[in-house]
């Protein structure tokens, strides 16, 4: 076998740089024969909306627990959903962050409220939020509702206090929230899903 010079050098490089190799621990054969696990191969999908636009995309949350009483799961990756008659997998940049957002150390997760006159809020529970807010709406009802206007027809109107539903709410919920509110005499409504 004739070999030139340039061939030599070549041969006995590669030859030096993989027994080398070898001797470091570093073998091909393993690194080739070892398979990675799917990362949300043990995960459970949860089909959600995406809370940002009117567009109402649809979303598939994956999220890893072991489903325990106690143990609370922990949301791992965020997708489109395939399946969704809107975007058919596709999100948009806000959409494709979300993951982000689910992540965010100043996500805020309860209620708070901040008392007049005070500077710092503090945190209470569902129950009293649900109950200030109620008891806010009746009071400012009661002080601004009118019923006829200055010709005398019968109008039953509150305009002091108004409502936006979100675009994560189905039709059917958009649909009730409209007319719990137009029940109420409230005239500045708006669904982002355009109910």
């Amino acid at each position: 076998m004739e070999m030139n010079r340039r061939q030599f050098f070549k041969t006995c490089s590669a030859g030096l740089g993989g027994s080398s190799l070898v001797m470091l621990g570093f073998s091909p054969l393993a690194a080739q024969a070892e398979t990675r696990q799917f990362k949300l191969a043990r995960t459970t999908e949860t089909r959600n909306t995406c809370p940002y636009c009117s567009v109402g995309c649809g979303i598939i949350m994956h999220s890893l627990g072991d489903k325990a009483k106690n143990a609370t799961s922990e949301i791992i990756h965020i997708e489109g959903d395939p399946d969704h008659p809107v975007n058919r997998g596709t999100l948009c940049p806000k959409g494709a962050g979300l993951l982000d957002f689910v992540k965010s150390p100043s996500r805020l997760k309860f209620p708070e409220v901040r008392e007049a006159g005070s500077n710092e809020w503090k945190r209470i529970s569902w129950d009293e939020a649900l109950d200030r807010v109620a008891k806010h709406m009746k009071a400012d009802r009661d002080a601004n509702f009118t019923a006829k206007n200055a010709k005398g027809d019968t109008v039953n109107r509150w305009i002091t206090t108004g409502m936006l539903a979100a675009s994560a709410s189905s039709n059917e919920a958009g649909y009730l929230t409209g007319k719990v509110m137009r029940s109420l005499g409230m005239l500045v409504f708006d669904n982002q899903a355009r109910v």
